[in-house]
Order: C-alpha cells, then sequence, then structure tokens
C-alpha cells in the first residue's frame, strides 16, 4: 500500500497525504447518507452544541450517550440570541458522530476493507482498533474554529498508537477551513488529555505547557475530495473558522493499536453490547 517513501515521510513529520484514495462513487454514498442522518435528526429534541473552546462545559449526558450512538451536534453559531435556528437544519450541524462506522451500514463500508488494513499494517497497526467516527461538516459562513490540539488527548494508549483518518469528502480549501498542521509536532510531549470524570462527565486536564505552534511552525493542508489525510496521534493540527460560502465536509476514523492498552479514563468507552471491532 505505502512506498517506503510514504512511510519515511509519516515518521519524519507526522502525516501523510493520499489523494484519490477514495473514488466519487464512494464519496457520494457518504454525503447521501449523511444527509439523510440529518434530516431524520429531531433538532427540537436535542440541541446539544460541539465546540472545541470551554470543552469540559459543553460535555452534557448526549455527548457522553453519543460514544455508541449516531448523534448530532449543532454549530456554536446556529442559534440566534432567543435560541431560534438561524439558517436550516441541513446548514446548522456541525458534526455527527460517534459510532457511524459500527452502527450505519454506508458508513461501515466506507470505513472498511482490504486498503485500510493494509494502510494500517504499513503505518505500524498490526492490530487495528476503530473507536470513533465523525461526520464534520464546517458549514458555510458559521463553520467553527477548530483550536490545536493533538487527538491521543481523546484517545490515550500505552504506549502512544491512536491514528486518524481524515477523508475530504469535498474539496478543503484554505477559504472554506482546511487543515493545519506543524510537520514533525508528532516527536513532541502530549499538553493535554480529555478524561471522563465523576458523574459521566469528561474534562481537559492539562499535562504540558508547551505552546501551541504558531503560524511560522505550521502549514495548510489544502486537498481535493477524496483524498486521505493520516494524522499521528501526538501531531498537532487545528482548522480555521468557515466564512466562505462553501462548505468542507470530512469524515474521520480514530484507530489505536489492539496490543496497546487503551486507557480507562478515556472519555470514551466500548461495552460488551458494542466491542470495539477493526478495519476487516
Amino acid at each position: 500500500m505505502l512506498t517506503a517513501q510514504q512511510q519515511n515521510f509519516y515518521k519524519q513529520n507526522g502525516y501523510l497525504a493520499l489523494p484519490g484514495f477514495k473514488t466519487q462513487a464512494e464519496l457520494a454514498s457518504v454525503r447521501v447518507r449523511a444527509a439523510e442522518i440529518v434530516e431524520k435528526f429531531d433538532a427540537n429534541r436535542h440541541r446539544s452544541i460541539f465546540t472545541t473552546r470551554e470543552q469540559s462545559r459543553q460535555v452534557d449526558d448526549y455527548f457522553m450517550a453519543s460514544a455508541a450512538n449516531i448523534s448530532c451536534f449543532f454549530e456554536e453559531e446556529a442559534f440566534d440570541e432567543a435560541g431560534l435556528l438561524k439558517q436550516p437544519k441541513a446548514q446548522s450541524i456541525n458534526k455527527i458522530g460517534h459510532a457511524l462506522h459500527d452502527l450505519d451500514p454506508v458508513f461501515d463500508r466506507f470505513s472498511r476493507g482490504p486498503n485500510m488494513v493494509a494502510l494500517a499494517r504499513d503505518l505500524g497497526l498490526q492490530a487495528a482498533q476503530v473507536w470513533q467516527s465523525m461526520v464534520i461538516f464546517k458549514q458555510p459562513r458559521i463553520g467553527g474554529e477548530v483550536g490545536w490540539h493533538q487527538d491521543t488527548s481523546f484517545f490515550e494508549t500505552d504506549p502512544v498508537s491512536v491514528t486518524t483518518f481524515w477523508f475530504a469528502l469535498e474539496d478543503a480549501t484554505l477559504d472554506n477551513g482546511c487543515l493545519w498542521v506543524q510537520p514533525g509536532g508528532h516527536r513532541g510531549a502530549l499538553r493535554e488529555r480529555f478524561v471522563a470524570t465523576a458523574g459521566s462527565r469528561a474534562e481537559m486536564q492539562v499535562l504540558n505547557t508547551t505552546p501551541w505552534p504558531d503560524q511560522t511552525q505550521a502549514i495548510a493542508l489544502p486537498v481535493p475530495a477524496g483524498t486521505l489525510l493520516v494524522l499521528h496521534g501526538l501531531l498537532p493540527h487545528c482548522s480555521a473558522p468557515n466564512r466562505s460560502a462553501v462548505s468542507r465536509l470530512a469524515y474521520t476514523l480514530h484507530v489505536t493499536d489492539g496490543r496497546s492498552v487503551y486507557s480507562p479514563q478515556n472519555w470514551l468507552q466500548r461495552g460488551l453490547d458494542l466491542p470495539v471491532r477493526g478495519l476487516e
């Protein structure tokens, strides 16, 4: 699957871009399915907002239950001062998460298969386990900023093994909020961890006060639809808000190696009713 050059680039930089990893037909199938899920979502019953700012304050029962559900979360700027949506529901959702890959047949097919197994093995994931999936909408004009973070903060293992698979379902550009990364930053320390606390809640704990990258240390990763971006779990990355008229739809998987120890403090846990599965 990966060439020696690609493997070396990933080890050195902590990220890898694989253009054309998914076909246009595959992209269309999950875009249509995501729209169907949003259409069926009852916006009046659940009004959970997702934001990476003040994250410990945004955790509620709906968020915690999403570990084993298919749940929709609104953009932070979706509602007006009266609590009403400022635009149609379909243009107000921030993301769908977090068990699409296990509970929805369309996303199951998209998430798994021989190519994914081969890729994971070439990345060193000999016993891949898929913990989380998300459709991230990055809506036109109100798409929220995602601040600098490391995905190991949410999926801590010993040794570190979490790997992010980020699929561009639409073109990701500088205008609509493409990813930014710090090349080589995965060789630094884990700065934070998002852990479960008492009362079925979770909070972000600071582990290391190393400053996040500035613009001189970061590069943008604009990519066309169909590209797969692979990110090391310790790689600092972020994305700017989307103030353009064009959405930036993406789908992500967070995968660990079953040979490592998954922390019992991680916010996302799986029970016997929905055990964690691989990429086969």
